[in-house]
């Protein structure tokens, strides 16, 4: 019998089984690393659970919705030893919905606390946050032994960190002025800006969006006039048509806006239906609701300040991607990566789950994240982080991932290290004796 050796044939054969041998190198080295992890894990085997206290009923329901699952994912993800998980702990994420009322999240911590837990998350409405603190805080104070540590991924009133801070709150998101800092930063230097109107929530959040807006620009583009300036209802306003008509005739090229959730996805669509032109600079364009509200429509006439966006590549790509495609929804609030990733270190460092230790690692903390070296400022518990502009634009090959599946992207127009976003506080911070 006579073989004849077709040189495509074999050299598919070598190429085959070379890709089966780097196959199984990479397996090996996966489960060497997962080894390494496991054996340097001080608390595998414990369970630590988080209870949400956000909104899942009302206007801001889709808000709350992708959120939970948003810490649920990333607590089945970093759930066991892993390089994200140093401490090896098995995180469990109860929710509880406060309908966005301070009430009914004060009723919702109490049960959690009953239920025994000892760490807290919410960030949909600083009304709400200022009112956790607060009780936290009574709690502890009243409780020794059974402290509760307050996690807020999202609400962003800077008095939180400076004259209101309290040891047991930990802000991972940049807060109100570190935003305005940054969105001021590049709007002194669009000299088609003459004319700004500010549009905001009426509540702490809002108060401060307009505050440090006409303070930083008064002082950084002095020859910039606000035209107008408005506070409407939190969760309320099903029509903004008003506010756009009045927006149009004060002549104004541009809005400011820290509206989040149904506020800004209905004043958007006011604004396109309105015939409204100008531009929109916003905290939380990219927030569940919004996107498909602007369409191609309001492309390149929004932009939004947040300390992560959807095309940074890397773990959060991949990341990204899998939440899509698990749950058609996009992945947009990425502190709660760095909420598990700090939990984590603390609890390594410390070798204990106890929040009162936990509280001790946590102040400093530093480590690298998907944005880069961020830091728990020791001083006011905020965290220091890189800031993002980006602006609303199609997708194409740079920037392509496409926002609520729509052909539409959020591409980045500049990039704020942390020493330029980071804003000082005032904040005198009282630690337990």
């Amino acid at each position: 019998m006579t073989f004849v050796f077709k040189p495509l044939a074999v050299a598919a054969m070598i190429g085959l089984a070379l890709t089966s041998v780097a196959q199984a190198q990479s397996a090996r080295q996966a489960a060497r690393q997962q080894a390494a992890a496991a054996a340097n894990a001080p608390l595998a085997g414990q369970t630590v659970k988080i209870a949400w206290i956000d909104p899942l009923s009302g206007l801001m329901a889709p808000v709350g919705s992708n959120q939970v699952r948003s810490f649920q994912f990333f607590a089945e993800k970093f759930s066991g030893p892993n390089p994200y998980n140093p401490a090896g702990v098995k995180w469990e994420v109860v929710p509880f919905d406060n309908k966005l009322s301070p009430a009914e999240s004060l009723t919702a911590l109490q049960s959690a606390i009953d239920q025994g837990i000892r760490y807290i998350t919410q960030g949909n409405g600083s009304s709400v946050a200022g009112a956790l603190i607060e009780a936290v805080a009574r709690h502890n104070a009243r409780n020794p032994g059974k402290e509760v540590i307050f996690l807020n991924h999202s609400a962003v009133d800077p008095d939180f960190t400076n004259s209101k801070c309290n040891y047991w709150h930990f802000r991972f998101d940049a807060d109100t002025s570190m935003k305005m800092e940054a969105l001021t930063s590049f709007m002194k230097d669009q000299p088609d800006i003459k004319k700004v109107y500010l549009l905001n929530q009426n509540y702490s959040h809002g108060h401060q969006v307009a505050k440090y807006a006409k303070e930083l620009l008064a002082r950084k583009r002095p020859d910039i006039e606000i035209v107008g300036e408005d506070l409407h209802p939190l969760a309320q306003v099903r029509d903004f048509a008003p506010y756009i008509a009045k927006i149009k005739a004060s002549g104004a090229d541009t809005v400011i806006t820290g509206n989040w959730g149904s506020d800004l996805a209905l004043l958007v669509k006011a604004a396109l239906e309105g015939g409204y032109n100008g531009k929109f600079y916003t905290y939380y364009a990219g927030v569940t609701g919004t996107p498909t509200a602007m369409g191609s429509q309001a492309e390149g006439r929004v932009y939004q300040v947040s300390y992560n966006h959807y095309n940074m590549g890397g773990d959060m790509q991949k990341w990204q991607d899998e939440f899509k495609k698990r749950f058609n929804a996009d992945f947009y609030t990425g502190s709660v990566i760095h909420i598990f990733r700090s939990l984590s270190e603390a609890m390594a460092k410390t070798k204990s789950t106890d929040p009162v230790q936990v509280a001790k690692a946590l102040e400093g903390l530093k480590f690298t994240s998907y944005n880069g070296e961020v830091e728990m400022r020791r001083t006011d518990h905020q965290l220091q982080q890189p800031l993002y502009l980006t602006r609303w634009q199609k997708a194409d090959a740079k920037f392509p991932y496409r926002v609520e599946n729509t052909e539409m992207t959020f591409a980045l127009v500049r990039e704020f290290p942390a020493y330029i976003a980071s804003t000082p506080t005032s904040c005198t911070m009282q630690r337990p004796s």
